[in-house]
């Protein structure tokens, strides 16, 4: 029964999990990835341990997390292959949409989008904190666009292009395994003094997951704002302010984003009330509403793109 290539079913499921998304009333399974993470940080991340020992204890705790969401991926893909071989690959492309974000990362950032664009403020700032750790009470309408477009672009990587990316070349070991590390460094990859050693694993091997895929998704949003003609534009604050960021990944999609709608995202932001100095990205204006209409344009543009790359290299794959 199984003819189609795997790539087709993965950009498949890219898709279904796009129209459908995860109930929110369902328990997601990142959930139960950070219990364990958690428990590991309460139980190892301890004060009076030297930091030599919290990073190897941090090691060790990285290495709990994603192997265990390796074989729990491995198993299932396994069994699934055993079981019922002529849909087995189906059931794992349809399996992949807990591990992908298109469309929840699109229902949030329409949620923003949306009451900004009607002037209400208070809305827009309660959405937005929802997605962003920076202090949203004394934020503008500039400032929330800005909030979530970096947001926006930034996760475009990690909830989309490196699930995709892993879960093309590895299966559902390689996507659960992907999400386990991603879930890590967001829980724990801090360089505050608690998590500075402890997290270092998880933040490390989190850049090395993603070097690759954003560095993707940065290309795809330059080529989806090719209509616009921006492209050039795009590619150019791409190249020169990518490297600006503190992550070595994540400057890539949102530098690419701020040259793409020929605005300026990043800067300085509060944090718990601290004044947090960011580089910029683009030397545009400030981003509006409108921007942000732009922004989930060129969002669902990239997500065709990454569609057909996903088409034809399965086409060709099966040649």
């Amino acid at each position: 029964m199984h003819d189609l290539p795997w790539l087709w079913l993965v950009a498949g499921a890219l898709w279904l999990e796009f129209f459908i998304r995860w109930p929110g009333r369902i328990p997601h399974p990142v959930v139960a990835l950070g219990a364990l993470i958690g428990a590991l940080d309460r139980r190892w991340n301890l004060n009076p341990v030297p930091e030599r020992t919290k990073r190897w204890r941090g090691v060790l705790a990285l290495l709990v997390v994603a192997v265990s969401a390796a074989v729990v991926g491995l198993v299932v893909q396994c069994g699934l292959t055993a079981w019922l071989p002529d849909i087995a690959p189906y059931l794992c492309a349809l399996l992949g949409i807990f591990g992908l974000a298109a469309g929840s990362l699109h229902q949030h950032f329409v949620a923003i989008q949306r009451p900004l664009s009607q002037n209400d403020l208070e809305a827009a700032k309660h959405a937005v904190s929802m997605i962003v750790g920076r202090d949203t009470a004394t934020m503008n309408a500039s400032d929330i666009s800005a909030a979530a477009l970096e947001s926006l672009a930034e996760s475009f990587n990690d909830g989309v292009v490196a699930p995709v990316f892993w879960f093309a070349i590895g299966g559902l070991p390689g996507l659960f395994a992907y999400k386990a590390i991603n879930t890590a460094d967001s829980m724990i990859g801090h360089m505050e003094p608690r998590w500075r050693a402890f997290g270092w694993a998880a933040a490390k091997t989190d850049d090395i997951a993603n070097w690759i895929p954003a560095r993707i998704a940065g290309l795809l949003i330059v080529m989806a704002c090719a209509a616009r003609g921006t492209a050039s534009q795009a590619l150019r604050v791409m190249l020169k302010d990518a490297a600006k960021h503190a992550s070595p990944n994540a400057g890539w999609p949102e530098a690419a984003m701020a040259g793409a709608l020929g605005v300026r995202l990043g800067g300085a932001v509060h944090y718990d009330g601290v004044l947090c100095e960011r580089p910029s990205f683009g030397n545009g204006s400030a981003p509006t509403a409108m921007d942000m209409k732009n922004g989930a344009v060129i969002y669902l543009l990239a997500l065709g793109l990454l569609t057909i790359i996903l088409v034809l290299a399965g086409a060709q794959w099966r040649l």
